[in-house]
């Protein structure tokens, strides 16, 4: 009977994803546009999570500025590091090193991201007998992607400057990581702050937070260095605007845009360059 019921729920799980796909992969914003803009979000969570969360946000944006969104959802983050190499979004909602890294080459500038600072987290099951990161090594520690910026860049680096050794297991999303903690598949997991905190709060329940990265600018929305620099700022004050009521701060939450500021690449992601990150970064990953 569990495994009947494991296997309804995944199938549900997949008609929302679908029906999610169906009903957002269209026109989002205003209909009359000529060419609809292809956006492009960081699976962080599912990609069911992220249709219902940012669909809405991008429709109002869309009216607003007169413009048409087409909501694109990649399945794992080096499939969105990909296409963002690829150069295949018009806007991307991506993480705070992807910025930096995407500012080498010019090719995508930052417009908005949450005045909320993005914090990295390391978790562990509640029942853990571990206090300190040192008591992790030779065991199993999960991240979302090799390249996440908090969630796994930043947890690495801190990782490797205590001589703690470890197995990386990558599992695509933020979501998957929290699970895997709690069912012992492995020994601690990386987040951020902001995706646990949207997890279920009995899942949260069921977690401790064994370390906390220093806090950085969150992830900004950016743009392709080919959309027009008006449409790039009509969308930029389009944000700003739908912060101005409760509704629209409801939307901005939701798609971890809380309290929205304008952000740049030389102030708020260029001096992430002295981290010196790159020795963690995994080109082409899987």
């Amino acid at each position: 009977m569990r495994h009947f019921k494991y296997g309804l729920n995944l199938a549900i799980g997949w008609l929302l994803c679908s029906s999610a796909l169906v009903a957002y992969g269209a026109c989002l914003g205003d209909q009359s546009a000529k060419i609809p803009f292809k956006v492009y979000i960081v699976p962080q969570l599912t990609a069911t999570q992220i249709y219902t969360r940012w669909a809405p946000l991008l429709e109002q944006v869309g009216k607003q500025t007169k413009q048409c969104f087409e909501l694109n959802v990649p399945s794992s983050i080096p499939q969105f590091e990909s296409d963002l190499n690829d150069g295949k979004p018009d806007f991307a909602y991506m993480n705070p090193y992807h910025a930096v890294m995407k500012w080498r080459d010019h090719q995508y500038i930052p417009l908005i991201a949450s005045s909320i600072p993005i914090v990295g987290v390391l978790s562990i099951r509640r029942d853990s007998k571990v206090n300190h990161i040192q008591e992790l090594n030779a065991g199993k520690i999960a991240f979302p992607a090799p390249n996440a910026f908090a969630a796994s860049l930043l947890i690495r680096a801190t990782l490797s400057l205590e001589g703690v050794l470890y197995e990386p297991v990558y599992l695509k999303t933020h979501s998957n990581v929290y699970r895997s903690v709690i069912r012992g598949d492995v020994v601690a997991g990386g987040g951020v702050q902001s995706t646990l905190m949207s997890e279920p709060a009995k899942l949260r329940a069921e977690l401790r937070v064994l370390m906390e990265t220093k806090p950085y600018t969150a992830h900004p929305f950016s743009a392709n260095a080919r959309i027009p620099v008006a449409i790039q700022k009509e969308i930029q004050e389009a944000f700003l605007a739908i912060e101005q009521t409760t509704a629209g701060r409801k939307l901005l939450i939701g798609s971890q845009l809380a309290d929205p500021m304008k952000v740049t690449l030389e102030t708020n992601y260029q001096p992430l360059e002295a981290l010196q990150l790159e020795k963690f970064v995994v080109r082409n990953a899987n």
